[in-house]
């Protein structure tokens, strides 16, 4: 059945633009040859998986279509073209191959927008790691994850047991595409019974009469010009300068006890530890952009507001590609030199912020989703864009704490996650607990932070100058 991309969808569907793209992804480094059953995953073993898991996310397996003059949000349709082997493709590292080199294949990747004529994913089987290993790379469109029932995929074809789960046999034929016609009746039809809506649309067309809305759009800049000014703003930083499509992306890993302990040590949560590594990392990162840090110097970022709550276990297995939730805005003390008391800083800041209002993330979704016009959609992203482009310097995303899974039976050794770089937005950070560690994905613009292979060394020094750190002295 033919379905309409909701408000959310929509927005992120539009938010591709010059230099940017809505895509994210996962990636997960399995050893081959640890099957409980002793087979090896192998390109066509891969391929059988996801074809028998693309029934549980139908999406999946199909293309979005826009609707003539925007007069309605684009659709969902049945690829009549889809053809499994596209999307997951085979790839390899000079043998052995290093973590370097995987990165930079990797950047190399998602340095490639995804093409609109195509279902919006990809998977890469990447062969040739050190010590036999592979890893599996998912490239998704951020319109195709959404609830319990839209996953990202890498998460779909992972299974929390050695054994995978029975699923009945798929025939899946697809369903007739509809003609431009019918959904602009379609679209028109929907329109009619909110005449207001239809009015609106075509005036704020992405067709041939979307000229007319320049003048709004003219009034929203304006809007956003003054919303800076009294908002808060982050410090002025090369993290927020405009991107480009190219990209690095780097990885690293650090103990989840040795945060504990650090935590234990200091008498704050696990949250307020993995904020301070990040601290140690952007303040080393600064330091090799320029000469001297500056006593105070910080640099914003936007968090999940549960970083704040009481370190739980999670209720079921975890997602490493987290769903939207609340968000504050925080600042890490780059400009403190003691390792021990930027723990303390970022902790009191945190705890600060989590609880003002000033500090709460506006939610990115379109404006008067109501409405779900996907020329609003177009409109409203591009609101956000600019009145928001100036309140944090980098976001950080952080996971569930995932249990132990398997793909096709063989155990997941990593999990990273590869998260969306947005416009106005130079680097990205994701969080992952899994294996009894803490996983650091970074993405960033190569042609502003073109040291981040750097990181992974970085994170480390971070961690290694806590845990060596004394408490600080009254």
């Amino acid at each position: 059945m033919v379905k309409r991309l909701s408000a959310e969808d929509a927005m992120y569907y539009f938010l591709d633009g010059s230099g940017t793209s809505a895509h994210m992804g996962s990636l997960l480094v399995v050893d081959p040859s640890a099957a409980a059953d002793g087979a090896r995953l192998n390109y066509h073993s891969l391929v059988s998986l996801v074809e028998r898991r693309l029934q549980l996310m139908p999406r999946y397996r199909q293309v979005v279509k826009e609707v003539a003059l925007g007069l309605g949000r684009p659709l969902w349709v049945d690829d009549p073209d889809f053809d499994v082997n596209f999307h997951v493709r085979l790839s390899a590292l000079p043998n052995p191959g290093s973590m370097g080199q995987l990165q930079e294949l990797i950047a190399r990747i998602m340095s490639r927008p995804l093409g609109r004529e195509r279902p919006l994913w990809e998977m890469y089987l990447i062969e040739g790691l050190s010590g036999g290993r592979v890893a599996v790379l998912t490239k998704s469109h951020r319109c195709l994850v959404a609830g319990e029932a839209n996953r990202e995929i890498g998460e779909v074809v992972c299974d929390t047991g050695v054994v995978p789960p029975e699923l009945a046999e798929d025939l899946w034929m697809p369903g007739s595409p509809p003609g431009q016609a019918s959904m602009t009746v379609g679209a028109l039809a929907d329109a009619m019974a909110r005449p207001g809506e239809l009015v609106d649309s075509l005036l704020r067309g992405n067709g041939p009469v979307a000229d007319i809305w320049s003048v709004a759009d003219k009034s929203a800049r304006f809007v956003a010009s003054t919303v800076q000014q009294v908002v808060n703003t982050a410090p002025d930083s090369p993290l927020n300068s405009v991107t480009t499509s190219s990209r690095l992306f780097a990885c690293a890993q650090v103990s989840r006890r040795d945060c504990m302990k650090i935590a234990t040590r200091f008498d704050c949560t696990f949250n307020d530890v993995v904020l301070a590594v990040l601290a140690g990392v952007l303040r080393r990162w600064t330091l090799s952009t320029k000469d001297t840090v500056t006593h105070g110097e910080t640099i914003r970022v936007i968090v999940p507001l549960r970083a704040r709550e009481a370190d739980v276990a999670t209720t079921g297995p975890g997602h490493w590609v987290p769903e939207y939730e609340p968000e504050f805005v925080t600042d890490l003390p780059i400009g403190e030199d003691s390792p021990a008391v930027r723990l303390m800083q970022v902790a009191g800041l945190a705890d600060r912020y989590s609880g003002s209002t000033r500090r709460l993330a506006p939610e990115m979704k379109p404006l008067l989703p109501e409405l779900g016009m996907v020329p609003f959609a177009d409109f409203s992203t591009r609101a956000f864009s600019q009145i928001f482009q100036r309140t944090y310097n980098v976001p950080i995303s952080m996971s569930d704490s995932v249990s132990q899974r398997y793909l096709a039976g063989h155990p997941v050794e990593e999990i990273y996650t590869i998260p969306t770089l947005a416009a106005q937005r130079a680097m990205a950070i994701s969080v992952n607990e899994y294996g009894g560690a803490v996983q650091f994905g970074f993405v960033a613009d190569r042609a502003v932070v073109s040291d981040l292979p750097a990181m992974a060394g970085y994170t480390a020094e971070s961690l290694d100058e806590l845990l060596t750190s004394g408490l600080p002295q009254d």
